[in-house]
């Protein structure tokens, strides 16, 4: 099936829930009737993102908080000291059920929407759009489907094959099993008996180190770690380097074998959100509750505002069309909802997508009562450590999509605290790592990553008159269709859509006009 999208234009003037403007928000948006991940995954590498089933792109240079698209490089991930305190509080809580006082506020993903789609939300309800609206004509699905009736009749055999096979996988993916075999030796801090709760203990010991270290330093003009060690200084004082310098990898931090008296069992299922897989279905009810519950505790809504409609609309709904080529992941790509099941409860869930290139968050909500998990941070670290296993056996899905970094947004600053990441250039559409853009943004919102004055936007719509447009049970180049427009304001808009889509987009997906 090919994508079709219906371009609703521009948005401007509407609430911003990053700055609390009344009127500061602008977006172009279309309404996605369908998308294949390739044409969604081209999309987010110019700045479009979805929610639910509508696609929106931020108006960089006039909306009042600019979104700039973030991935980050899990393949050269290194967890930071912060992300090792989350994952070793799990694991504390796992082993023993112990629960770190104090220290639950400390990470901005717990407290404030994880993505920009909730910000965006307000506006799918404002233009009332619906899963029915403008629905794909009976004419559209008899024109696609005779489009498509002679290419399934020859690959009626494999499909089926194809689709026992899927289920299958569903199954193995949805039966509670890791998703990697879980393994595990224990960690000790610098200083063994270090309580982990207690972070300003850590921090006067390690000062105190430093302090002896720079004093043997000042002893020992050579004064390099590997130098004192190989002088025979003791390496009782370095602890950390003594027994290897490889820094632990994040699956070693977060696949610890547990004992086997734990107080906890977490197990991390993948389940298909669209379409629907029989799992997905059948925890629909529990997954919704936890929803409900996070929106009212964490987000302040009203106990009538998290129904199970904008639930559905929200996050279960999905224009990705489900794909299961040869060389890509066993799950197959497409829209999907990881469940962090806690002794046989749903205590999280991320919602993701999985594209060709990437793993892209979507949104995540949990159980309020297990906030001191700093269930945000580890939910991320668990995605980028998905997005590397998923890397193994499909070897250009590399990247983990973050959403939207908003540096003028205080609250959403912490997605740049996952390293290495790249910031999209809102003018040319090239990754451009975030430690160059810094300096930029510290002077400006608004900002082209891109230094080279002479680049341009290499994927532009350079021939409008090839995109694809379906109307009157017709597909169409715009060419065509155009000589029997007469409405100016017809050739604005399409003009406008090309543009932000991109000329390949725009040549492979099926513009909807009625």
């Amino acid at each position: 099936m090919a994508s079709v999208v219906e371009y609703k234009g521009l948005k401007a003037g509407y609430h911003c829930g990053y700055c609390d403007s009344e009127e500061g928000k602008a977006s172009c948006g279309m309404w996605a009737h369908s998308l294949t991940v390739q044409d969604y995954q081209d999309l987010i590498d110019r700045g479009w993102r979805r929610s639910g089933k509508y696609v929106y792109k931020p108006v960089m240079n006039q909306t009042c908080c600019p979104q700039y698209t973030i991935r980050c490089r899990p393949l050269q991930f290194q967890p930071s000291k912060s992300h090792k305190k989350v994952l070793k509080k799990m694991l504390k809580f796992l082993a023993k059920g112990e629960i770190s006082k104090g220290n639950c506020g400390d990470e901005p993903m717990d407290s404030t929407v994880e993505d920009a789609v909730a910000g965006d939300f307000a506006l799918i309800n404002k233009l009332d759009i619906k899963c029915d609206l403008k629905t794909l004509s009976d004419d559209l699905k008899e024109s696609l489907e005779n489009e498509e009736m002679k290419k399934e009749k020859l690959s009626k055999k494999e499909e089926s094959n194809e689709s026992i096979h899927s289920q299958a996988i569903e199954e193995k993916l949805g039966s509670g099993e890791p998703s990697h075999s879980v393994k595990v030796h224990t960690v000790l801090k610098p200083g063994k008996g270090a309580d982990l709760s207690k972070p300003p203990c850590r921090k006067a010991k390690e000062i105190r180190k430093e302090r002896k270290r720079l004093k043997l330093m000042q002893q020992n003009p050579a004064g390099e770690h590997e130098g004192f060690q190989a002088q025979g200084q003791p390496p009782s004082l370095f602890p950390p380097k003594a027994k290897s310098n490889q820094p632990k990898s994040l699956e070693d931090l977060i696949f610890e074998s547990l004992p086997e008296n734990a107080s906890h069992k977490l197990e991390v299922r993948v389940v298909r959100s669209s379409p629907p897989s029989s799992q997905f279905k059948a925890t629909f009810q529990e997954s919704y509750q936890v929803y409900k519950r996070y929106q009212m505790v964490i987000h302040k809504d009203p106990p009538d505002k998290p129904t199970v409609s904008q639930f559905t609309r929200f996050l279960c709904s999905s224009p990705l069309e489900a794909e299961y080529p040869p060389n890509g992941p066993e799950c197959g790509y497409g829209s999907f909802h990881q469940q962090y099941w806690l002794d046989g409860k749903i205590i999280a869930v991320g919602v993701i997508d999985i594209l060709p290139y990437c793993v892209s968050s979507v949104y995540l909500y949990y159980d309020p009562d297990y906030s001191f998990l700093s269930l945000g941070v580890y939910s991320a670290l668990r995605e980028i450590a998905f997005t590397r296993q998923l890397q193994e056996k499909t070897s250009q899905l590399r990247y983990y999509y973050m959403g939207f970094y908003i540096h003028s947004c205080p609250k959403m600053k912490y997605k740049g605290q996952y390293r290495p990441s790249d910031l999209l250039c809102p003018e040319t559409y090239v990754w451009i790592p975030i430690e160059q853009c810094l300096p930029s943004l510290e002077n400006s919102k608004y900002c082209r990553f891109n230094q080279d004055p002479e680049a341009v936007d290499e994927g532009r719509s350079k021939e409008p008159d090839r995109l694809q447009v379906f109307h009157k049970k017709a597909i169409m180049p715009y060419g065509v269709y155009k000589k029997s427009q007469k409405d100016p304001s017809e050739e604005a808009s399409v003009l406008q859509y090309a543009s932000l889509v991109g000329q390949a987009c725009a040549e492979r997906m099926l513009l909807f006009r009625s």
